[in-house]
């Protein structure tokens, strides 16, 4: 959903599908094949500013969604398989999608195929790729990912599952899809050497009158006759295959690390029946664990920490763990009557001092959280700070610019969207009916400090919590270079007056942000731990807990519990006795 620009700075959110799609988590139908169409359409009657024409606009896409569901509601299944399958050229992939669709059912769906029938049908997508092919042009990601969206909604897909060949191929195809809720229960991937490939590739000839193809060495012709008029195809050389293994391999590396808890390796160096027998096992061990899953033995998605957390981007299971983990942590310390409350979740994607920062997965969090208390009925406020200083010196941080216009984008869906509110930091910005207050990243910019606007937000809203999200407070350089010296103390007192409620941080050696050692985790009401990420063997690892702590953790501590001492904040007496022992 695309949300019109207003000059006011609370913006109440709109939401674009019909109420009971949007309730329907398992249903894509009724938002996959319109979703593409109407952000374009109302992305035009926001240009024209023609609020009768958007409303007309979404009447007509409510109507067409209406009919597109008139079948067969979809059903959630434990039994339904949706698999995604990646492989180089000539690795056997096609054999092995022939395979699984005879003994599984899915829905088979190659974007190659889907690229040629909607061309061959005239439909508006197929004229709009027919003409970047005609041109000699890759067919753009989005009008791609729209075809995928769109055949992902039809009634077989939905009942029996799926199997995607060959896509996504980059990340940001993988990341369009785990943003509508596309999320595979395998990935296979199929590991072939480069030799073997362009074997296969220069081996391989078509019969023009058939259009079967043929492999000299593994699959000849049945007769000298089909052998004579055999051909090759142009693109089947050693240097093209080369060049196309070489594409293949720069793309998938990415696409894997999306998928990396769902992937399973199968070595495609063998015959098609040993090959089948290894992705058998691992689609049928996927439909038992989400069987398992769903009669509620499989209740918690996670046990202890995720692992791999140096994989980029991370995948969706990973994110939501520490979107619900922080979403628990802000409702406890809610329910408990905390009134400033804060909560730092500093994995790489949300750290913005590593070059992996996204601003993305913030803006999921931030979302995250809105939703976890609209959902109780609250009315939320959901603030990021707007441009500081004036004249020339007007500006923001660099993290925070141009986020107020993706919250505006962004879909907030139908069911809550009417309690959810964006807006400034300010006191003008609270409104009575405010019960909850979410500010994004509250942050000083060089020569501009937030912290009067933040505290005066924070008095206003009072007795009413708010909660600061990965907020960076310290002091900055004036324009000048000097210091903010003069009510230092003021302003770091009032800091410290939100509490610390949820933490998330990976630990590294001093100066480093690799390898991760461990991690550092809390969430209110519970204490804090320290985790030691301990390898296992190549490619796998685990976090094990060596400690609980009532309070953080200093640096000595941590270091007496990687090395399995008791941490020595813990040894120390309390009382009179303790301050002695730090004295002497």
């Amino acid at each position: 959903m695309a949300l019109s620009l207003q000059t006011s700075s609370a913006v109440p959110l709109r939401a674009a599908f019909s109420q009971d799609s949007a309730r329907d988590a398992t249903s894509v139908s009724a938002a996959f094949a319109l979703r593409a169409a109407t952000t374009r359409g109302s992305q035009s009657c926001v240009r024209a500013g023609n609020a009768t024409a958007q409303r007309q606009q979404w009447r007509s896409l409510k109507v067409a969604a209406s009919s597109a569901t008139t079948a067969e509601p979809a059903v959630e299944e434990a039994s339904v398989l949706r698999v995604i399958i990646s492989g180089a050229p000539a690795s056997g992939k096609g054999t092995q999608c022939e395979e699984i669709v005879k003994k599984y059912g899915l829905a088979h769906i190659s974007t190659g195929d889907l690229l040629r029938d909607e061309v061959a049908r005239g439909t508006e997508s197929g004229r709009q790729a027919k003409a970047f092919m005609d041109a000699g042009q890759l067919v753009p990601d989005q009008l791609v990912i729209d075809m995928v969206r769109a055949r992902l909604s039809h009634p077989d897909a939905q009942h029996k599952g799926w199997l995607l060949d060959g896509f996504p191929r980059s990340p940001a195809q993988a990341q369009a899809l785990e943003e509508v809720g596309v999320v595979p229960d395998v990935f296979l991937l199929l590991q072939v050497p480069d030799s073997i490939l362009v074997d296969r590739v220069v081996g391989r000839r078509l019969d023009p009158e058939t259009n079967r193809i043929y492999h000299l060495t593994f699959s000849p012709p049945e007769s000298q006759e089909v052998s004579a008029r055999l051909i090759q195809r142009s693109d089947d050389t050693e240097e093209k295959a080369l060049a196309r293994v070489e594409v293949y391999k720069q793309h998938v590396t990415h696409v894997v690390n999306a998928y990396r808890e769902k992937l399973v390796e199968v070595d495609g160096n063998r015959g098609k029946h040993e090959v089948f027998a290894d992705i058998t096992s691992a689609l049928d061990k996927a439909k038992t664990d989400k069987q398992a899953a769903a009669a509620g033995a499989g209740s918690e998605a996670w046990r202890g920490m995720p692992t791999r957390l140096n994989d980029i981007p991370h995948s969706r299971e990973i994110r939501q763990y520490f979107y619900d983990d922080a979403c628990a942590a802000a409702v406890s310390a809610v329910e408990a009557g905390k009134q400033r409350i804060k909560l730092e979740c500093l994995i790489p994607e949300l750290n913005p001092q590593m070059d992996v920062y996204r601003i993305g997965t913030l803006l999921e969090l931030m979302r995250e959280l809105a939703f976890t208390f609209a959902r109780k009925g609250k009315r939320v406020k959901v603030c990021v700070q707007g441009s500081m200083g004036s004249g020339i010196f007007a500006g923001m941080p660099l993290q925070l610019a141009g986020t107020r216009r993706l919250l505006e984008a962004m879909d907030w869906g139908e069911e809550v969207s009417h309690r959810i509110v964006l807006g400034s930091v300010g006191a003008a910005e609270v409104a009575p009916e405010d019960d909850v207050v979410i500010i994004m990243a509250p942050q000083n910019a060089v020569g501009n400090c937030i912290l009067d606007d933040l505290q005066a937000m924070v008095e206003a809203a009072a007795p009413r919590p708010v909660i600061i999200l990965n907020p960076r407070l310290k002091d900055l350089p004036s324009a000048a270079g000097v210091m903010q010296v003069s009510g230092r103390a003021e302003r770091v007192a009032f800091t410290e007056t939100f509490e610390l409620c949820y933490l998330m941080r990976l630990l590294y050696l001093s100066g480093t942000q690799y390898p991760i050692l461990g991690a550092l985790r809390m969430r209110y009401p519970d204490p804090y731990e320290i985790y030691k990420r301990v390898d296992i063997s190549f490619g796998v690892e685990r976090y094990d807990l060596m400690a609980s702590l009532p309070s953080l953790p200093s640096s000595a501590d941590i270091s007496d519990a990687f090395a399995g001492k008791t941490p020595r904040s813990q040894t120390q007496p309390e009382g009179i006795w303790g301050w002695l022992s730090k004295v002497f």
